[in-house]
Order: C-alpha cells, then structure tokens, then sequence
C-alpha cells in the first residue's frame, strides 16, 4: 500500500507537498518514509530514545557530582599536602572492585566516593545497554536479543572479570 499526495499523481511534487509513503513490507510496523527518505519513527520508539538519552544524560550528570563532592571533600582534608612523585603508589586494593569500592564508601573514605563516581560513570552505559536488552525481548526481536546479550556480557566481564 503506498499513500501518495494528489499533487505527487499530477507531476507537481513539492516537498512541502508530499505527506508520506508508507512500504509496510520494508519497514517495521508504525514506520514511515517521507519523499525525501527520512523514517518517521513510531511513538513507542521515540518513547525509548527519549528513555535512553535520558538515562545516559543523568547517569553522567549523577557521577560528575558524586566526583566533584568526593573531590571537594578530599580536598578539604588532603588539599595542603605536597605530593611526592619520587615514589609511583599504585591503586589501592580496595579500589579494584565494585564491592571495595562500596566498602570504601561506607567506611566515609573520600577516594572511595570519587571512585564510586567514577564507578557510576562507567555502569551508566552498562544499565543502558540492560535496558535495550530488555527492550528487545518485549519486542521479541532475536538478532537484537543475541547481539545485545553478547554485549552486555562483554561490558559486564570487563567490569567485574577475573583479574
């Protein structure tokens, strides 16, 4: 079925003129493609951009504040003291992990709140990618189902994997 303006049958096509032509087989239901082919996206799709943009915006604004408050609290107390670069101090063991890093956090360590902010920032887009993977399987789309479960199961190995 394809919906066409009366000006597109009598040869006077203007953009402005033509509404849209909808190719069912070549197109997920509640899609659209103008003339000028754009895809006009259904309301539940631009409903789950909308979640996603959204998700990653806050996920990014919620770390750079836990940053900067667990910044501005190490500072108040180690702000006055001269490093020394002579000597390299690797990462603290109880940084290494999620759960040291929440252990950290609770027993009131400053670092641990920036590592913690740090930690937010990085599982934002994990979270993102767990509610895609969601998606699809409301949608029962198998391609996307199998692809975004090897993602999600790369992202998470690599923040919780054997080291």
């Amino acid at each position: 079925m394809i919906k066409l303006d009366a000006g597109f049958l009598l040869g006077s096509l203007k953009r402005s003129d033509a509404k849209a032509i909808v190719l069912p087989l070549q197109q997920k239901p509640d899609c659209q493609v103008e003339c000028d082919g754009n895809i006009t996206k259904s309301p539940r799709e631009q409903l789950l951009e909308k979640l996603l943009s959204n998700l990653l915006k806050y996920g990014v604004i919620i770390a750079s504040a836990i940053v900067l408050l667990g910044g501005i609290l190490y500072l108040m107390n180690h702000g006055t003291e001269l490093p020394n670069y002579r000597v390299f101090h690797g990462v603290p063991s109880e940084f290494r992990s999620p759960q040291g890093v929440v252990t950290a956090v609770v027993s009131g360590s400053r670092r641990g709140i920036i590592q913690l902010g740090l930690l937010t920032l990085i599982a934002t887009p994990i979270i993102r990618v767990a509610v895609s993977l969601l998606t699809f399987l409301w949608q029962r789309d198998l391609v996307y189902i199998l692809v975004t479960l090897l993602v999600l199961s790369e992202l998470i190995y690599g923040l919780v994997g054997i080291s």
